[in-house]
């Protein structure tokens, strides 16, 4: 099968040598050639020719045989964000969308851009994983990222179009030194080549064998966290075992694990120093931008900021066996199951979802009273930030389900029930 590409055009100088090299070797390949191509141009909305930039590049396509989408993106600027930043990221997002499963997302990063790139990182005080920079093939969204130019020289990329006499789209905002990266590209790489001329490809190297050091990091953090836990907290005893270094590796590989974004050294030595000291009754926290670490019962538990609840929802369960409950909250679903708790006969034929709001009961057992939802939560040891992302399953005024962690008895099966079910909670 013939492998999809996916070529991240902006009509620059090395986007456009990597769009007629891959339309060349395309063509070359006949009916066999060994990928097909397609071609995307990120409209930012940034400069007064834009416009006119994206219809050229239209047209370059057009000749190449080459298919063509643009796409408009608008930036929104947070406080404390660049406009650098903000652009890169708009790019990627839309970049991603694009993307179809198993296609490869091919961009003209070549060596000398792999060195700005260290010498961005270095001077954000970045990690093994920031220094290691941009890696030449990687996972990205449903498919995957390829950098084919890495290792090439920028100036051979300057050669070629001189002899080939392509023309090409220099954005002028590249000589704008309020941004990070052109200040490194025009002030201080061209001062390190000058004494240093193998300067790029020596920090290429360099960044290949933080590369591997990153991976045996990631292989040592998996395993420490499988020896540590079975589930997605960690024991307070079992952390304290390792040493300094492992425990902050450790940290940082379950927190990545869980989608969130990683805290700053200051957070990270927080968390090690703080959370294992705490009194054994205490409930401590240390939270930052997008994610926050708890100690419960002698375990530590990554947590992403609560998601907004409220309202409810109404759900006709034996039309839609499962149903969304919003970002954040997961899903629900009900599944025939013949050794499930719930008798299907007992459910109404509408369900409706809530969150929680105080004051609520459920009554756990046929023999035994209506208590309280807190307390019994507490008795199962559901931690307490967990406890109001819980979706509640009411019939009419009654709560017969706690997510899949309580039912009520009104809705037990017993030995003599033949429809049965079980809910399932995805968080």
């Amino acid at each position: 099968m013939r492998r999809r590409l996916l070529l991240a055009y902006s009509g620059g100088l090395d986007s456009t040598v990597l769009l007629h090299l891959l339309a060349t070797l395309r063509n070359a390949g006949g009916v066999a050639a060994p990928w097909q191509l397609r071609a995307v141009h990120v409209h930012h909305h940034l400069q007064p020719d834009a416009d006119r930039w994206a219809q050229r590049c239209r047209a370059r396509c057009r000749a190449l045989g080459v298919p063509f989408t643009l796409r408009h993106v608008r930036l929104h600027l947070g406080r404390g964000v660049s406009l650098e930043a903000a652009a890169r990221d708009a790019r990627y997002a839309a970049l991603g969308e694009l993307l179809q499963r198993d296609e490869v997302l091919v961009t003209a990063h070549h060596e000398d851009d792999q060195f700005e790139t260290l010498l961005l990182q270095l001077m954000r005080g970045a990690g093994l994983a920031g220094l290691a920079a941009m890696p030449e093939f990687a996972r990205f969204g449903r498919g995957w990222h390829a950098r084919p130019l890495l290792t090439v020289d920028r100036r051979a990329l300057e050669e070629w179009v001189r002899v080939s006499a392509v023309d090409w789209v220099e954005d002028p905002s590249n000589r704008d030194l309020r941004f990070d990266r052109n200040f490194i590209r025009q002030e201080i790489a061209p001062r390190l080549r000058a004494r240093w001329p193998a300067a790029p490809t020596v920090a290429t190297r360099s960044a290949r064998h933080l590369a591997d050091a990153c991976e045996l990091l990631a292989a040592l953090g998996a395993a420490d966290l499988a020896e540590s836990t079975t589930d997605d907290s960690i024991p307070i005893d079992a952390l304290a075992a390792l040493t300094a270094a492992r425990q902050r590796n450790l940290v940082r590989h379950w927190i990545a694990g869980r989608g969130l974004p990683l805290p700053d050294e200051r957070h990270l030595a927080r968390i090690l120093a703080e959370l294992p000291a705490a009194r054994v009754d205490a409930m401590p926290e240390v939270r930052w931008p997008g994610g926050a670490v708890r100690r419960y019962r002698g375990r530590l538990y990554c947590v992403a900021p609560l998601p907004a609840t409220g309202g409810e929802k109404v759900w006709a369960w034996r039309r839609c066996a499962q149903i969304d409950l919003g970002p954040g909250l997961g899903r629900l679903s009900l599944m025939p199951d013949a050794s499930g708790p719930i008798a299907l006969a007992r459910l109404p034929e509408r369900l409706t979802l809530r969150w929680r709001a105080g004051g609520e009961r459920i009554q756990p057992r046929a023999s035994g009273p209506r208590r309280a939802l807190k307390d019994l939560l507490r008795e199962a040891a559901v931690a307490p930030w967990q406890r109001s992302r819980l979706p509640l399953i009411f019939a009419a005024a009654r709560l017969v389900a706690v997510a899949d962690v309580l039912t009520d008895a009104s809705v037990l099966a017993n030995s003599r029930t033949r429809a049965r079910g079980r809910i399932v909670w995805q968080p």
